[in-house]
């Protein structure tokens, strides 16, 4: 087969792996755009993982504008790295009230956000207090696309379950008013 004959083929097999529409426009913001600080000794996680746990932030205000979502993740990794003693930020993503996702520790790399579960999940963590308001359509959609991404990667098993922070641990995390939507999602189960 001749070079360009191989291309063609290449480029189909990829066209035929597109995402969905309503996942082609998601853009994960690089840990480069907060200003992360270096991760020390990250854990890698070989293959798909099998859970997705969701998160809230617990701020009162969330964050807006790209500044503001930048600096608030930047101080929860301050917060992590410092007070907590973790390696990193804990979570894999954060969903942003600026209609972004930001990279965290991101794909294959161990999380700090539910014991027992970190070495075989994806944290998500939503900037705000999701307690007594949901979050944004955007920030909801953008969380069930970056979750079809994960699929689509191989990062993340396709019957995967999907479960709210204080299902893992004794926590109000992510907010009465978050974990109410998510249970309406596919793959959440009661455990």
């Amino acid at each position: 087969m001749n070079t360009a004959a191989f291309r063609f083929l290449a480029i189909a097999a990829l066209c035929a792996f597109a995402l969905p529409a309503t996942t082609q426009a998601l853009t994960i913001e690089p840990r480069s755009s907060w200003g992360a600080a270096n991760a020390r000794s990250p854990s890698r996680v070989n293959g798909a993982v099998e859970y997705v746990i969701i998160h809230h932030s617990d701020n009162p205000n969330g964050c807006t504008t790209s500044q503001q979502c930048q600096r608030l993740i930047k101080n929860i990794q301050s917060d992590h790295k410092g007070r907590r003693s973790f390696s990193d930020i804990g979570y894999n993503f954060i969903v942003a009230g600026d209609g972004k996702v930001y990279e965290g520790r991101g794909f294959g790399l161990q999380g700090s956000h539910a014991p027992g579960y970190n070495r075989k999940s994806i944290g998500i963590v939503f900037l705000g207090n999701f307690e007594s308001s949901a979050p944004s359509a955007q920030m909801l959609q953008n969380a069930k696309d970056l979750i079809e991404l994960a699929k689509q990667g191989g990062h993340l098993k396709n019957d995967y379950t999907l479960l709210g922070h204080r299902q893992t641990k004794a926590t109000a995390c992510p907010g009465t008013a978050l974990y109410n939507e998510i249970k309406t999602w596919p793959h959440w189960k009661q455990i």
